[in-house]
């Protein structure tokens, strides 16, 4: 049985290449590091039997951001052109994560736990490189981002599907969200 092409999950240490082929400033790649710290501590301490692909949370958490560095210049959305990026590359499935850490589509809160739902909430709890509340991460990005007020509605649209999707998390957990995330160094 072949692989199939789109179907590839880079491993961590060709990650860490890719952040460095695409020349992340090291701000983004310290942050994308700590997303993935985030998202292991949800996906290692879920409920045993969950469906969980940890090698495809760990890649999608380290390369959500891929194209974050050039999208400064160019104005792209960074989450678009990074699943776009990746698909070419052959990493489809990451792609597709990589293509919600913003904006979340379809999410059904009465449905299994899926990796997209861990990464883009991981992202929400990374405010650059440090841990913090769904309230201080939107604040933040506010301030940094919501010059028209569609953005700002967006934002708060967000953090709205960041708190369901806690709630979601949070069920499958064999051990509480938040003590789970404490430990994350």
């Amino acid at each position: 049985m072949t692989e199939n092409i789109t179907d590839r999950i880079p491993t961590q240490i060709q990650c860490e290449e890719l952040m460095a082929e695409y020349s992340m400033l090291p701000n983004i790649v310290l942050h994308s590091r700590q997303v993935m710290r985030v998202s292991l501590a949800i996906t290692d301490n879920l409920k045993d039997g969950l469906s969980i692909n940890r090698d495809i949370v760990i890649a999608a958490a380290l390369l959500h951001d891929i194209t974050k560095t050039r999208s400064l210049v160019t104005k792209e959305r960074h989450a678009v052109s990074g699943g776009a990026l990746l698909r070419e590359l052959g990493f489809g499935r990451v792609a597709g994560i990589v293509e919600q850490h913003v904006i979340l589509r379809n999410l059904n809160l009465e449905g299994r736990l899926e990796e997209v739902e861990i990464v883009y909430y991981a992202d929400k709890r990374v405010m650059h490189d440090k841990i913090v509340s769904i309230d201080e991460r939107v604040r933040d990005l506010i301030k940094r981002y919501a010059t028209v007020e569609d953005i700002r509605d967006q934002i708060l649209k967000n953090k709205v599907y960041a708190l369901a999707v806690e709630r979601k998390i949070a069920g499958f957990m064999k051990m509480d969200i938040r003590d789970a995330i404490d430990k994350v160094q």
